[in-house]
């Protein structure tokens, strides 16, 4: 379906790029002249160029007079690239139009007002909802200094994670299962706990077509006893791997796990477990965005309870596995009443073979962090 404007076509150049520009924000950008595009763009992976500089040397000369779309407020510092503000201004671009100021302390405000102040007419707020959907994870660490949590699991139509013997392989679809690997390529951290380690032994890589993605994302394995074995495959291959753990956690354990070339991240403890409030200040320090938490139900559970998660990604599978013994997807201390429930907004059913995705967003208006 072509888009009816040219904010729109910015948007879905944005909304479609086949690639992560973390940890800066994915933008499209179009160059209008009489009517027509003459040049559209988006963000590169750092430390490539913006998608407005992309978008004027696809206009080259035909930018002189023309508008410009862009899905955020033009960029007025100098970073690992020059001002987007500088190359609209030389470009002679007459108007701007943007969807959403860029929260940044280094940018916001500060693009539209240099546009302003060179003559170039400036107007936001096109746009603006899908925008904001878009770059959910880039807003959240500006403005907080944190990363944008997704708790994504696959469980079957009565709740389980597992059979009785704990058994899990596969619980979703090979549909689903490349639907998450391709997830892992635009996240920039993975996080299990350690009794998925020591269960699953997963790799924790991003393989689309069973083929290793060239971006991997850290990896990091929340394991506040040590229990962690320093030949899991966890600690294999390219990707990077960060353990974090407690002060009392064994010494000679600290040692294995840091022979295998991985950091081990030392915390406090909130409760009986590392602080995950900590250990994600740590990560949005480290210009970790976005964070994917896969498990298992202990962790899962402890994100929730603390009012950490950002976004679910739940996969329901068509099976009925019925053990009582079976784990379930989420632990924790949870809900004491159905009242407390924890429940979801802004809700989307999608269909991944025959399995469903459901995405929503968690209302803790109702509820109380532990």
């Amino acid at each position: 379906m072509t888009p009816a404007t040219p904010m729109q076509r910015a948007l879905q150049l944005a909304r479609e790029a086949p690639y992560s520009t973390s940890p800066n924000p994915t933008v499209g950008a179009v160059v209008v002249a009489n009517g027509e595009i003459v040049g559209e763009g988006v963000t590169q992976p750092p430390p490539g160029s913006h998608a407005e500089v992309v978008a004027l040397e696809q206009a080259g000369d035909k930018a002189r007079g023309a508008a410009m779309y862009v899905t955020l407020e033009p960029c007025s510092h100098q970073g690992r690239t020059p001002p987007c503000t500088n190359a609209i201004i030389s470009a002679g671009i007459a108007d701007v139009h943007y969807s959403i100021l860029d929260p940044d302390p280094n940018v916001s405000a500060g693009g539209h007002k240099a546009l302003e102040a060179a003559g170039v007419e400036t107007v936001a707020g096109e746009g603006e909802d899908e925008a904001r959907l878009i770059n959910e994870a880039f807003l959240k660490h500006r403005t907080t200094g944190l990363p944008f949590v997704v708790a994504k699991f696959a469980a079957s139509l009565d709740g389980r994670i597992s059979a009785a013997s704990g058994d899990s392989r596969w619980i979703s679809g090979p549909e689903a299962r490349q639907w998450a690997h391709q997830l892992r390529t635009r996240i920039d951290a993975i996080i299990v706990g350690s009794s998925t380690i020591l269960i699953d032994d997963p790799q924790l890589t991003a393989r689309p077509d069973e083929v290793e993605a060239e971006r991997q994302p850290l990896r990091v394995v929340v394991d506040t006893r040590g229990r962690t074995p320093p030949m899991a495959r966890v600690f294999t291959g390219s990707a990077k791997t960060l353990v974090a753990t407690a002060a009392d956690a064994p010494a000679p354990w600290f040692a294995s796990i840091e022979a295998t070339g991985a950091e081990v991240l030392t915390l406090d403890k909130h409760g009986e477990h590392v602080d995950l409030k900590l250990l994600l200040e740590e990560l949005g320090r480290r210009d970790i965005v976005s964070l994917l938490v896969e498990g298992g139900g202990m962790v899962l559970g402890s994100f929730f309870d603390r009012a950490l998660v950002d976004k679910v990604q739940a996969i329901i599978a068509p099976l009925i596995v019925g053990a009582a013994e079976a784990h379930t997807a989420i632990a924790g201390k949870g809900a004491y009443r159905m009242a407390d429930a924890l429940r979801l907004r802004d809700i989307t059913i999608d269909r991944l073979g025959d399995d469903i995705l459901v995405t929503g967003y968690p209302n803790y208006e109702t509820t109380s962090p532990e």
